[in-house]
């Protein structure tokens, strides 16, 4: 734990006006010894955190940490652009709008609007999700590159939330190639008995997902015509907001579709 409480105070010695530390400036700014500095430095250096100047032999900040930024940067935007989207989504559904991102193999929810009925499904901001259950889970499994998806699935068996959570790999598999194929994931109580939704990716300007947007509200609700008008909804909507975060791909083809008549309860 110190040792990681001193690469955080090290880091948090770079800034605008001090863009790059020699080992003996920044050993006097936390107050350590040379020698224990210099390993510091060297070992943030060799994981790609910093980088060493050949010529002054001064370190700034490395491209990993520029990754990092950018992915904290891509949620905040993403959420931004999303909000708009989302409150129009949230006022002609009348469920419960969710907006996800992943952390490591989870996913969290960052943003919501509730449900207007009485009885609805509250996905609390910050609840953070195995992948492997519901909608949005499946569609960051469907979109994320096969190499991770591949670590993520390498357990011969998954842990169940309810009795409908898919548990078998291979089953799981064949289940996200459907949603990569469709370009929507669908969800009846996976990871809450009584819950159903329906999500789509959002996407950036190279295609890769940056986020999951679903709609969700109790299995009674989600009937067939209203699982299909859900499912047209969200994917348009998942689309606009990846269009206007700079994606130019082609939408999946049940955009086009019409939605079945709807009467709204």
């Amino acid at each position: 734990m110190q040792a990681i409480e001193n690469a955080i105070q090290l880091l948090d010695c770079f800034s605008i006006e001090q863009p790059e530390l020699g080992v003996r400036e920044a050993a006097r700014l936390l107050r350590l010894s040379t020698s224990s500095t210099g390993r510091l430095m060297l070992t943030l250096k060799e994981l790609g955190v910093l980088i060493q100047n050949p010529q002054t032999h001064r370190y700034s900040l490395g491209g990993k940490v520029m990754t990092w930024s950018g992915i904290y940067l891509a949620n905040l935007d993403v959420r931004e652009r999303a909000l708009p989207f989302m409150e129009k989504l949230h006022h002609m559904t009348q469920e419960t709008i969710s907006l996800y991102v992943m952390e490591g193999d989870e996913r969290v929810c960052v943003e919501r609007m509730e449900s207007m009925h009485s009885v609805r499904i509250v996905t609390r901001i910050g609840r953070r999700l195995p992948l492997h259950a519901g909608s949005a889970g499946k569609v960051f499994l469907a979109y994320m590159p096969e190499e991770r998806r591949k670590i993520i699935l390498s357990t011969p068996q998954l842990s169940p939330l309810t009795p409908n959570t898919i548990v078998n790999v291979d089953d799981l598999r064949d289940e996200i190639a459907r949603v990569r194929q469709k370009g929507f994931a669908v969800s009846f109580g996976e990871w809450l008995i009584d819950a159903a939704g329906v999500a789509a990716p959002i996407l950036d300007m190279h295609g890769e997902i940056l986020a999951a947007l679903s709609i969700s509200g109790p299995t009674q609700r989600f009937t067939r015509e209203r699982v299909h008008y859900y499912t047209l909804e969200v994917v348009k909507t998942a689309h606009q907001i990846s269009m206007a975060l700079g994606y130019r791909g082609n939408p999946p083809a049940v955009y086009e579709e019409a939605p079945l008549p709807l009467s709204m309860p």
